[in-house]
Parts: structure tokens; sequence; C-alpha cells
């Protein structure tokens, strides 16, 4: 799968077990200073062709309806969902998990947030 990692997903470990279960990761140059808003990312992802990956829920969800809802199409983006209890929160072991059965499922991600917590 060909990724574009928000701001908020940007991990050492998870890039590299995402790039050994053989996605081809795109990190952003700006990925860590925050100098960057969602928007931005998801039109870069979109250009790029790319499916983005967000721990940040609330403002990609508002940015899903309005991609769809106004007509237009994105490659899709994966949620993974955080609730703040370290024993429940997925780790990058279990995000790479995650997506290889997402995407064994056949669901459709093209237009579509997934999110990836019910994939574990």
């Amino acid at each position: 799968m060909r990724l574009y990692l928000d701001d908020d997903s940007v991990d050492k470990m998870l890039i590299a077990l995402l790039e050994k279960a053989e996605h081809d990761v795109f990190v952003p140059p700006e990925a860590g200073r925050k100098t960057v808003n969602d928007q931005v990312h998801l039109l870069n992802a979109i250009l790029a062709e790319r499916t983005l990956l967000t721990h940040n829920c609330s403002d990609f969800e508002e940015l899903h309806s309005l991609v769809v809802g106004s007509g237009g199409h994105h490659p899709g983006l994966i949620i993974v969902r955080r609730d703040g209890d370290r024993r429940r929160d997925m780790k990058p072991h279990d995000i790479v998990a995650a997506i290889a059965n997402l995407i064994a499922s056949g669901t459709p991600i093209q237009d579509e947030l997934a999110t990836l917590n019910h994939y574990r």
C-alpha cells in the first residue's frame, strides 16, 4: 500500500515495520514541525495518490465528509483511534498487522474512511 503518514503518525518503529511489510511509506518533510495543517496533508496525499494514515480522528472525519460530500475523491483515509489507555492503544506492530487485515478483507479503501482498530 502507498501510505502518507500524517504528522501524528510519524514513528521510526512504525515506518520500519511498514517498510518491512513492503508498504511504500511517505513521510512529509514537515513531519514533526507541525507547520502544515490537516487540509494540506490531505491534499498532498490526494495529489500523490497515497492513502493517508493518521491518529487525528475528528479532523480527518470532517475532511473526509467534505471531500466525498462535495463529489470529490481521495485514495483513502486510515484512522487509528487512541483512547489514552496504553494497554489498548495500538502499537506500531498492531497497526501493521491491522493494515494487513484490512487489505485481506477486501474492504474498499478509495474514498473511504477506515478505522484501523476494527481490523486488529
